[in-house]
């Protein structure tokens, strides 16, 4: 982490990633592509997701989650920033020539080779099926079906643990702390993912946030009652209702919203805590 002198109140806890494992400050232009900002806005104009708005331009990274060059070796040629994600990337060359954009895990540096195949080495960056990763390795981007690409585990710092291999399927530990069986001919990378030091940042100011595109919350407190269930009274009051709820008056906090009928519930074993 990156600490400043504290010359101004917003300074004082102010905090960043070190950004020193980063190699180039340019991307890849055939894999980039600029995406519309919506605001927070629907196709009539009107707001329908608050705190959204404003932030840097940014160009979007076409970043490759299925990785299906199976049996190529590539090199990684670059560490790169994502505006649109908390993890690095990395630009790999693959031996057949083609350059893709992957998630990059903590550890690997430029230069270092990496490849996808049934009988990968147990490396960190390598890629191959779960049910040959011993039981106790960390792995991200893993996939929930055999071939739809990594879901899980793709944010900085993430990892998910296999604890065992039965029956056609994996058990993995994610890190809610619930434990979920994947079909064990599905793919998975090896090791953490990268920054994970991400969630030790502090903002410190209110700018910060609007460079990265998040609009202020207000509370409902201070509200009038008609805009939120906790508006409304003399200074400072208690929140006028038993339940806590949204400002559309939804119950929230205690009340389970998964579907009881989700045909993957049987697949889970052990709820998050």
């Amino acid at each position: 982490m990156k600490q400043y002198k504290p010359t101004s109140a917003s300074r004082r806890n102010y905090s960043v990633v070190d950004y020193g494992l980063i190699t180039t400050n340019k991307p890849e232009k055939a894999l980039t592509r600029r995406l519309k900002r919506h605001s927070g806005r629907n196709n009539q104009g009107r707001i329908t997701m608050r705190h959204q708005g404003g932030g840097n331009k940014a160009l979007f990274r076409d970043i490759d989650f299925k990785q299906n060059k199976f049996g190529i070796p590539a090199k990684i040629e670059t560490i790169e920033y994502d505006p649109f994600r908390t993890a690095f990337i990395a630009l790999i060359l693959y031996a057949d020539g083609e350059r893709r954009y992957i998630i990059v895990p903590h550890g690997p540096q430029v230069g270092d080779s990496i490849i996808v195949s049934e009988d990968a080495p147990l490396k960190v960056g390598n890629r191959t099926l779960l049910k040959n990763i011993p039981v106790g390795t960390f792995v991200h981007n893993v996939e929930l079906l055999p071939g739809s690409g990594g879901q899980l585990a793709r944010s900085a710092g993430s990892s998910i643990q296999v604890l065992a291999n039965e029956d056609g399927y994996t058990h993995l530990k994610m890190p809610s702390g619930e434990v979920r069986k994947v079909q064990w001919n599905c793919y998975a990378s090896i090791g953490q993912i990268s920054n994970p030091e991400h969630n030790l940042v502090i903002i410190g100011k209110a700018g910060r946030s609007r460079w990265l595109g998040i609009r202020p919350t207000v509370r409902g407190s201070v509200m009038n009652p008609r805009d939120h269930p906790y508006g409304g009274g003399e200074g400072r009051t208690q929140r006028g209702t038993r339940r806590p709820k949204t400002k559309w008056g939804k119950i929230t906090g205690g009340r389970k919203t998964r579907n009881k009928k989700k045909w993957s519930n049987k697949l889970i074993l052990k709820r998050r805590k």
